[in-house]
């Protein structure tokens, strides 16, 4: 599985794949349209990848620390 970081790699070199897409065609191509598609896709997994991050801190915090105290 892919980290957080390497995603957005990812999500940083799919756009400026489109950008040169861009630039050298001077118009929205059907290229262009499936780098977008991938954009979507590789969010997806950021945001899928940031709330189970997220799930995990909470449910560190959340944990109560188990004390016995004998008397």
């Amino acid at each position: 599985m892919k980290t957080l970081q390497d995603l957005y790699k990812a999500k940083r070199s799919l756009e400026l794949k489109w950008e040169q897409h861009h630039l050298n065609s001077g118009r929205y191509t059907l290229d262009m349209v499936n780098i977008d598609h991938k954009v979507r896709a590789v969010i997806a997994d950021i945001k899928m990848k940031e709330a189970e991050l997220a799930h995990l801190v909470n449910k560190v915090e959340d944990a109560a620390p188990e004390v016995s105290v004998a008397t």
